[in-house]
């Protein structure tokens, strides 16, 4: 009945293709491009199959670097991080991380890039099968800023059978962090999923309705997807698409908005196109 239940039932019984195309950071990309055309992506520095191929690597000053079959590991690059901060250890880097260029250590990255592609991610109580499938490499792409020069603000759409029901706003993930929910086309929602609400209220992007097209045109070809987008300037950008919000373990405070989430959602009895 829970938008958590649903999303835990489809991580055990929805194993199509198509998931583990979601999941690619890498692979996601064509599908982006094959969907809602060219201009719609950051720009990839490079997806490298080897981790030591990042020591020789030409990058700009600022970038972003993930590996391609995980989530909730990055290492962003960019001259508004604090200037105290610094690479993890290796070993602790599946992790966000902000750091200056000048303090990027390229063997350290490399090292840091090693310990994630030996990682096989998902396989955890939830087991997001579809990661397992998916290449362990390196991408490298732009990094998207805001106005204020900082990271850009994070819209997640969440959308249900092809239409978008939901937006999520993330901002200031290495500062202030706030999180707020609106219902289409833009109702703020007093639903907390952990971090605090921003003071005021976003303003209703420019390009909503833009977005949302792209989100749905992205969703069309299942039951429930998350399309993470950026709006950068004139630009609106494609970043990740999210089958597994949170591992299927999204907070929701107060839970009545788990079955409200949860009401957007008919899961199928069976999935077909089966892996």
């Amino acid at each position: 009945m829970t938008f958590t239940e649903k999303v835990r039932y489809k991580m055990l019984r929805d194993h199509r293709a198509l998931l583990v195309t979601f999941a690619d950071k890498a692979a996601v990309r064509e599908y982006v491009t094959s969907v809602v055309g060219q201009g719609f992506l950051p720009t990839a520095h490079g997806v490298f199959d080897s981790p030591t191929e990042l020591a020789s690597a030409a990058l700009p000053d600022e970038f972003v670097v993930k590996p391609t079959h995980g989530s909730g590991a990055v290492v962003v690059v960019s001259h508004a991080a604090k200037n105290e901060a610094g690479l993890p250890e290796p070993g602790a880097s599946w992790c966000y991380t902000h750091v200056r260029p000048e303090h990027v250590d390229r063997q350290r990255l490399v090292d840091i890039a090693d310990h994630w592609v030996a990682q096989l991610y998902g396989q955890g109580p939830n087991r997001e099968w579809a990661y397992g499938l998916v290449p362990r490499r390196i991408l490298v792409e732009e990094l998207l800023t805001g106005a204020d020069g900082d990271v850009a603000d994070d819209y997640k759409l969440f959308v249900f059978h092809g239409r978008c029901e939901f937006v999520q706003v993330d901002s200031g993930r290495f500062g202030r962090r706030t999180q707020d929910f609106y219902r289409r086309p833009w109702e703020w929602l007093p639903l907390s999923g952990g971090p605090p609400h921003a003071s005021p209220p976003k303003a209703e992007p420019e390009r909503l309705t833009d977005m949302i097209g792209i989100a749905e045109k992205l969703g069309a070809e299942t039951d429930f997807v998350r399309v993470d987008l950026y709006a950068v300037g004139e630009r609106i950008v494609v970043g990740e698409l999210t089958s597994y919000p949170a591992g299927g373990d999204s907070p929701f405070h107060p839970s009545s908005f788990d079955a409200e989430f949860g009401s957007c959602w008919t899961v199928p009895d069976a999935y077909r196109d089966q892996a």
